[in-house]
């Protein structure tokens, strides 16, 4: 059994290997990430879904850059979840391994590409945010919608480009290399210029915040000393510092879901890794799920013109339920049962 437990080279590419990374030994563990992944996931695709509409069905949101790049990031939330649910509960709950190793590698192409449009979504709001705080007066130039759609265009093609090289011939199988402790079929080589692509985007993000909250600070400032004066100005102000802090706890909460996730498959790389760390990792997958759930709460929260349209929202749904209630038949019927009685 422990030859079989952690591939260690292209010759374990058999089909039979698939068992070997299947971690979940005991039917309270498989019950757990079945419970956690149906309850994350099904959270999030209705969260995100409602994300979109709220933000599509409103002229004065779909046509700013600010709200696209979100509803990108809720778009490739939205995937991640199906994707990621449907075959990691398929894997590792019901231990199904009758697929090829090209749809192996096509599933786990769709998460990394979700993942990773994910996180460069986040990436593309921050610079619309340093572009916004650093440059307000040539915000509405520079950030237009073409320019918006372009970038996200190119966003996914890069995203699902990369997500997709295992699957066009970088994988340990094809080159008989090292494969990964982790993912079956995976290139260790692969795995780590992977890693690397995340750490840049987190680092870009990073920086950018950084920017972002100095700024913020000098306008929290600035509006203190000029309040009176400020008017106009002083409101978009307050509308750049709130959406910046909105955006640092999205930033916050990612950072707190993927850096497990993250120091794990940077361990793998160096180290062998014991069951009982690919267990954990197994869990700490299921934190992505959460970073994705967490989100559209975040723009609810501190989104005014999102909270707005999603108060609008359930009004009409008020009005909607009320209405059968208040119509003549219902008053007619009622006072019927009356007099019966």
């Amino acid at each position: 059994m422990d030859t079989c437990r952690i591939p260690e080279n292209a010759s374990k590419c058999s089909g039979n290997t698939m068992e070997c990374f299947m971690v979940l030994t005991t039917q309270a563990q498989k019950i757990s990430i079945g419970i956690l992944c149906g309850l994350f996931g099904t959270m999030c695709v209705f969260e995100n879904s409602l994300v979109l509409y709220l933000i599509f069905s409103s002229p004065g949101t779909r046509k700013k850059p600010s709200y696209l790049f979100i509803g990108s990031l809720a778009l490739a939330d939205i995937l991640a979840s199906i994707i990621f649910v449907c075959s990691f509960v398929n894997f590792h709950v019901f231990n199904k391994t009758a697929f090829s190793k090209e749809a192996f590698l096509l599933q786990l192409g769709g998460v990394n590409t979700s993942f990773s449009a994910s996180l460069s979504s986040l990436l593309l709001t921050a610079l619309d945010r340093f572009i916004s705080i650093s440059r307000p007066s040539e915000y509405k130039l520079l950030m237009t919608r073409k320019r918006a759609w372009t970038a996200l265009a190119v966003l996914w093609v890069t995203c699902a480009t990369i997500a997709y090289l295992p699957l066009l011939g970088w994988n340990c199988c094809v080159l008989d290399s090292t494969c990964s402790e982790l993912f079956p079929f995976v290139d260790d080589n692969y795995l780590s210029g992977w890693i690397c692509f995340t750490l840049v985007l987190l680092g870009c993000i990073v920086y950018a915040y950084a920017h972002v909250l100095r700024r913020a600070r000098q306008h929290v400032a600035y509006m203190e000393k000029h309040q009176a004066q400020a008017g106009k100005q002083n409101t978009r102000m307050r509308m750049d510092v709130m959406l910046a802090k909105t955006l640092v706890m999205v930033l916050a909460v990612l950072m707190l879901c993927w850096s497990p996730v993250l120091v794990l498959m940077i361990y793998s790389i160096f180290a062998r890794l014991s069951n009982r760390l690919r267990k954990v990792f197994a869990f700490c997958s299921t934190l992505c799920l959460l970073n994705s759930m967490v989100n559209p709460i975040i723009y609810a929260l501190r989104s005014k013109e999102l909270f707005s349209s999603l108060r609008r929202l359930f009004s009409h749904f008020r009005r909607q339920l009320k209405a059968p209630e208040e119509s003549p038949e219902a008053e007619s019927t009622h006072k019927s049962s009356v007099i019966e009685t």
